[in-house]
């Protein structure tokens, strides 16, 4: 079995230069890739939870609560409804129905986009859909930003959460702009609650709404999920074998199982198989498939834009 001891960074015996060869090498060599993105990725594209964009968000909760950033903001036990809606809608919005603002994830889509591919993921945040990529070849495992579910569902159902989450932040004195950027007008203090009128019900159970977010056994896997699943195993299934290039991407130790497991797995199986990590700070590779890995720890926008342009600098 593979665990997180025994492992060596790559970085350490093999130059950018040359991992970059090998990794474009793999891609022009593979019939598939299969993509792993973690949190990682769409922190390299600009969806930073902490410092100056959290800062502008959020300085109201940061001054009352002293929440050190937007993921520990998520646990927070918010007094009532009302403020927790306020924080929810503004930490969805930017994060869903905004637009990185690097192009992280359409280099990625140029790269594969001839190729068959597949996408499993841990990012909620709807980033492949927007940038391109054939939403039957992804597979999103912990839930969407973008949608609502009962609290304690008896239905495994989710619910569109656009409009409303739209109309929550505006109630907090925010304005979107022409290209979906939220801002805060001059001179205005943001509400840190929203109307209690605009608190989610569930339509089918009359209970609570939050957001479809993987935090305990009530998160729901809806029909849409469980397709997506049944796609990512066919993937799996034909290709069995194959010339295929596991490329993990930015995906840390908080859910191994879920990527960095079975992606080692799979390439240890499968002797056709191609490991790539690509993660800044904590790119690694098992021993055991060291010779059929690729490892860079740097971040992922350059190394996407380096296979793009052949530039290594």
């Amino acid at each position: 079995m593979f665990g997180l001891k025994s492992l060596r960074n790559e970085k350490k015996t093999a130059s950018f230069e040359t991992e970059i060869s090998r990794l474009k090498q793999a891609l022009s060599d593979c019939d598939a890739v299969l993509i792993g993105a973690g949190a990682g990725l769409s922190t390299s594209a600009g969806f930073a939870y902490s410092g100056e964009r959290f800062q502008r968000y959020f300085f109201d909760f940061i001054a009352k609560y002293r929440v050190p950033d937007m993921y520990s903001g998520g646990f927070y036990p918010f007094p009532s409804a009302e403020e927790y809606w306020a924080w929810w809608s503004r930490y969805i919005y930017i994060n869903r129905y905004m637009n990185p603002p690097k192009p992280v994830y359409e280099t990625l889509l140029s790269l594969v986009r001839e190729k068959d591919y597949f996408v499993l993921t841990t990012n909620v945040d709807h980033c492949f859909q927007k940038a391109g990529f054939d939403k039957t070849r992804l597979f999103y495992t912990q839930g969407d930003y973008g949608l609502f579910q009962s609290v304690a569902p008896t239905v495994n159902k989710t619910y569109d959460n656009a409009e409303t989450i739209r109309a929550m932040v505006l109630s907090q004195g925010f304005s979107i702009g022409a290209d979906g950027e939220l801002f805060l007008p001059e001179g205005v203090t943001p509400e840190m609650e929203v109307p209690t009128e605009l608190l989610p019900v569930c339509p089918d159970d009359g209970q609570p709404m939050l957001p479809n977010l993987r935090a305990d056994d009530n998160f729901v896997e809806d029909a849409g999920w469980h397709a997506a699943c049944e796609r990512y195993a066919e993937f799996l299934n034909a290709h069995e074998g194959g010339r295929i290039l596991y490329w993990e991407l930015g995906v840390g130790g908080n859910t191994p199982g879920i990527i960095k497991f079975p992606f080692w797995r799979m390439t240890e199986q499968n002797k056709n198989a191609v490991y790539a990590c690509v993660n800044f700070g904590e790119a690694e590779v098992p021993d055991r498939i060291a010779s059929r890995s690729i490892c860079l720890n740097e971040d992922i926008g350059k190394v996407l834009e380096s296979l793009v342009t052949g530039t290594t600098k």
